[in-house]
């Protein structure tokens, strides 16, 4: 405190010094030429006021400084504080302060203080440099409010301030993130942005003292090619901040009558006002303007889009008439020259009649049948014996708008409601009417309390439908107008479901509802999302010519259905997995291998047959699949066991890039075979809390955004949907039930065993998918890749599917193995080594099995070794030879007595020639040695000798020899 005052005297005393000296240059200073400010608080919470020049120099004689105000001192909302007399004042007419706060709600520019900052998906350092391909991707002032990028870029809206105490930062819009000094989050469970369809809406958020740096960033990313729409935010108020030393003005077409406001008023329709207005000014005669406008425009003559048609409500005759309305609001002027004018009511006709479910009473208004009863719109009658009625809603005739219905416009310039009807009835259609501007959002809203389905939804069933709603439109235009279809639960707000494009011929959708809760059904028709002044397109029209919601509780019914009796007269509908037999009236549960499919709005349910590779449960409800099945290969009937694992594989595509920087990433999950045979794969939307959804299935994909910042815990996951909610079969066929599954879009497997595909449908029926979305995932054998393996989609459709309504997938893992068996391996014998020969089972390559049966244990049996056989070779090869030498040697010596015989004969036969005396016997005498040598006359072989021995034998044992005689006389045997 006391450095502080001696720095002041030191001023005060320098001030004085300089004007001594240029006290002859310088003129005293005026009021008009200083303004005063505060000094910095001190330790103790003290400040002084000072008088500072506006321009330096220019004047002298300042005021001296004064000890000023706490700290802490605010003045209210409303007031302002006079820094000459230090006290709070009201504001005058035509102005307003928020007290301890300011308020930004003129966007012509963007105001001071504010930077608007462009960064890249990939950046990683927050606020960083702009990327190039970014720098075009700001906020956009577009006058009431500020518009975000539509591109995909991160664009990032910030503001700082110091607040002195504790305070609030509020959007009419969406909501932000706050960082501290520390450039720490302080509000992380605001950081997402809230879609609105119902107008704007205000955020607030708690702001600590100090430093805090406010921003607001998007980031647009488009799905299925949809363009994305904008941000807004339409104003923002700070609280907290030291004081407000001066009073705003009101802006253009506000107003403020009474001193001392805190806000602005708009002005009304028809009045202007220019900035700090105290009041409204009319339009001139001819002229008009629209609420908080800023000046007047002349009145258009009419012309006949300015004008639409309806029905009154019908009479006591039952008649209704034909009658033109002018749109409102009206801007055009009937007296102009060749303005159109408002044609004449047409003639009464006959009113339709009452809408199912409905009936009139001695010509009241249609009211709906008591409980227990069924009307076709004509009378009420009650529901024969044995049958029960079918609640629902259902609306073909469009006299007047259902009680549990209403429509409304919403501005596409400012985005309020006008309070205005949106749709029109026109007896056999509603159709929507004349907005104040072509781009304004034409609603209408079905409401429903719950629903009762007549038989409770099964835990594990495929389809976990509670009621259906199904409507007939059709969509006329000239220009690229869109048709909005939206869901919300339990007031919360709605959720997109489907949307249309362009001119659409008269068509049918139907929605499944899914839970069991208060339901609103909204239909939004634009135009054209482009503003342009005046009615050009009011010809473009959509049209609903029938809406049909089953199971309503609380609804009406427009026939009855079979039911089960019970012993009080009254019946009850057939359970789970039961149906009704047409002739007994009975309830009998379906066949094995069956189940019940059907709905109640199409008829009397029937069983049908399972699909290939799956089971019906129990209750004969639905089919799963087959988690150990036997499928015939290639002429084999292999066993597989297909994984029991819960989303047991989840694949991300991306990330997909885009030259404009995007990076978003479409995430899917798999669950061939949940537990028990529930389905397992889950999806989630965790944008913001309040609007948690979750999407379960077989397969369900989800569009995930990498966080932007170090610190987040993780992505952003929204849109979920369901690809498959219930099975058809599990075949190796690449078609099934009108699913293909072309081989060529993937690597090809092994040729020996054929993929497992598995072919799911969703209940989801969208506008391009008539029969809803269908999945086919290819089972892929790898026994290199245990557990849940690798998830892929085509390459030629990086995301999932190449028409948006059949998605297919590759699981390459060791689960789609077949189960081995006593194919799928081969034995080894090993060499007979010490008398034991060993036989291994190994298995064959490429191993394509898997758990089964196991590799049989290695088998041992006695054997001889090849030593053995060599000495038993030897010994027979000896013998043999031993023998041959034997044989050799007795055929040597018989052949040597032969010879001996044979000279003999010969000299026997030469002694008879000569006269000789012939020799008694052939036989060897006594004394004569048979080994003398014998000279041949004729040389033979051995073979030949052999030969001719063997040939002839005389009975009494002896060789019959021919000879020859010397003389050539005849031969002579002996």
């Amino acid at each position: 405190m006391a450095g502080a005052r001696w720095a002041l005297l030191v001023l005060s005393v320098a001030a004085a010094a300089g004007s001594g000296d240029a006290g002859e240059r310088l003129h005293v200073c005026k009021e008009s030429e200083y303004h005063y400010e505060y000094t910095a608080c001190d330790s103790a919470g003290s400040r002084w006021r000072v008088a500072v020049p506006h321009t330096p120099g220019l004047c002298t004689g300042l005021p001296d400084p004064v000890r000023g105000t706490e700290c802490s001192f605010s003045c209210r909302a409303g007031e302002f504080l006079d820094m000459k007399a230090q006290r709070c004042r009201p504001c005058a007419e035509g102005t307003y302060s928020l007290g301890t706060g300011v308020r930004f709600d003129e966007w012509d520019e963007v105001p001071h203080g504010f930077a608007s900052v462009a960064t890249s998906l990939d950046s990683d350092d927050g606020f960083g440099d702009a990327v190039e391909n970014c720098t075009g991707s700001t906020w956009v002032p577009l006058g009431d409010y500020v518009a975000s990028n539509t591109d995909e870029c991160t664009a990032t809206l910030m503001y700082a301030v110091n607040l002195k105490q504790s305070g609030t930062v509020g959007a009419l819009g969406v909501s932000l993130g706050v960082q501290n000094d520390q450039c720490q989050a302080t509000v992380e469970e605001s950081r997402w942005m809230r879609t609105t369809e119902k107008g704007w809406e205000f955020h607030s958020v708690e702001l600590s003292r100090g430093n805090n740096v406010l921003f607001w960033r998007t980031t647009a990313f488009s799905v299925w090619s949809k363009v994305p729409k904008p941000v807004l935010v339409r104003n923002i108020g700070i609280t907290g901040v030291a004081f407000t030393s001066e009073c705003f003005p009101c802006k253009p077409g506000t107003f403020a009558a009474a001193a001392g406001s805190s806000s602005c008023q708009p002005c009304p329709a028809d009045t202007s006002s220019g900035k700090g207005a105290t009041s409204c000014q009319p339009c001139e005669p001819g002229s008009y303007a629209e609420p908080g406008s800023a000046s007047c425009k002349p009145r258009p003559p009419c012309t006949d889009k300015d004008y639409f048609y309806t029905h009154s409500a019908c009479d006591e005759h039952g008649e209704t008439q034909l009658m033109f309305k002018w749109a409102e609001p009206k801007v055009c002027s009937e007296e102009l020259p060749q303005a159109a004018k408002l044609p004449p009511s047409g003639g009464r006709t006959r009113c339709p009649p009452c809408n199912p479910g409905f009936a009139a009473v001695n010509g009241s208004a249609c009211q709906p049948c008591p409980l227990g009863s069924y009307s076709n719109g004509s009378g009420c009658l009650s529901c024969p014996a044995g049958t029960e009625p079918v609640l629902g809603l259902e609306y073909k005739w469009w006299n007047v708008l259902p009680p549990n219905m209403e429509t409304t416009v919403l501005s596409g310039i400012n985005f309020e409601y006008k309070g205005i009807a949106g749709w029109e009835v026109a007896g056999d259609y509603i159709y929507t009417a004349a907005g104040a501007s072509d781009n304004d959002f034409m609603i209408l809203t079905l409401v429903v309390p719950g629903f009762s389905p007549p038989s409770p939804v099964l835990e594990d069933a495929e389809s976990k439908e509670v009621a259906r709603i199904t409507f007939v439109f059709e969509m006329i235009c000239s220009v690229n107008c869109e048709l909005y279809f939206m869901v919300g639960i339990n007031s919360h707000t709605n959720t997109p479901v489907e949307t249309w494009t362009g001119p659409r011929g008269k068509q049918s959708y139907t929605y499944v509802v899914e839970k069991n809760a208060s339901m609103s059904f909204t239909w939004a028709f634009q135009r054209t999302p482009y503003h342009e002044e005046g009615r050009r397109y009011t010809s473009d029209v959509a049209k609903l010519y029938s809406i049909n919601v089953t199971n309503v509780l609380g609804g009406v019914a427009s026939f009855c259905r079979r039911c089960g009796p019970e012993a009080a007269g009254s019946c009850t509908p057939c359970p789970p997995g039961h149906v009704m037999e047409h002739g007994a009236g009975a309830c009998r549960p379906c066949p094995p291998g069956t189940y019940l499919r059907g709905h109640p709005s199409d008829g009397l349910p029937a069983c049908h047959p399972c699909g290939p590779g799956t089971y019906s449960n129990q209750l004969r409800s639905l089919c799963f699949n087959n988690c150990s099945a036997a499928l015939p290969l290639r002429g084999r009937l292999l066993r597989f066991e297909f994984p029991k694992m819960a989303a047991a594989a989840g694949l991300s595509t991306g990330p997909a890039f885009t030259p404009r920087g995007r990076r978003y990433r479409h995430h899917f999950r798999v669950s061939l075979c949940g537990p028990q045979g529930r389905k397992a794969a889950a999806c989630s939307d965790n944008v913001t809390e309040a609007r948690r959804r979750v999407v379960t299935g077989y397969v369900c994909q989800a569009t995930l955004v990498p966080p932007d910042r170090p610190h987040r815990q993780g992505p952003i996951s929204s849109q979920p949907i369901s690809l498959g909610d219930r099975i058809l079969g599990v075949t190796t066929s690449s078609t099934l039930d009108g699913i293909t599954s072309p081989a060529e879009l993937f690597p090809p497997g092994h040729p020996d065993l054929p993929d497992i595909i598995f072919f799911y449908r969703s209940n989801d029926v969208t506008q391009p998918c008539g029969s809803g979305r269908a999945t086919a995932i290819r089972l892929r054998c790898d026994p290199l890749r245990p557990g849940p393996g690798t998830l892929s989609v085509p390459s030629k459709c990086p995301e999932g599917t190449c028409d948006g309504c059949t998605f297919h997938f590759l699981w390459v893992t060791g689960e789609g193995c077949p189960r081995c068996s006593a194919s799928h391996y081969r034995p080894i014998v090993s060499a007979c080594l010490g008398g034991i020969q060993r036989t291994t089972y190994v298995w064959r390559e490429p191993r394509l099995c898997r758990g089964g049966r196991g590799l049989p244990l290695p088998v041992t049996r006695p054997c001889r070794s090849a030593d053995f056989w060599l000495k038993v070779g030897i010994s027979a090869g000896t013998g043999a030879a031993a023998l041959l030498a034997a044989l050799a040697a007795y055929f040597w010596k018989k052949n040597q007595k032969l010879e001996y015989k044979y000279s003999r004969l010969v000299m026997s036969a030469a002694a008879k020639e000569s006269e000789l005396p012939a020799p008694d016997t052939c036989a060897i005498m006594e004394g004569e040695d048979a080994e003398d040598d014998v000279v041949f006359a004729t040389k033979k072989s051995l073979f030949g000798k052999i030969k001719s021995l063997t040939s002839k034998r005389l009975p009494d044992g002896f060789d019959s020899v021919p000879l020859k005689t010397s003389s050539g006389g005849s031969a002579m045997e002996l």
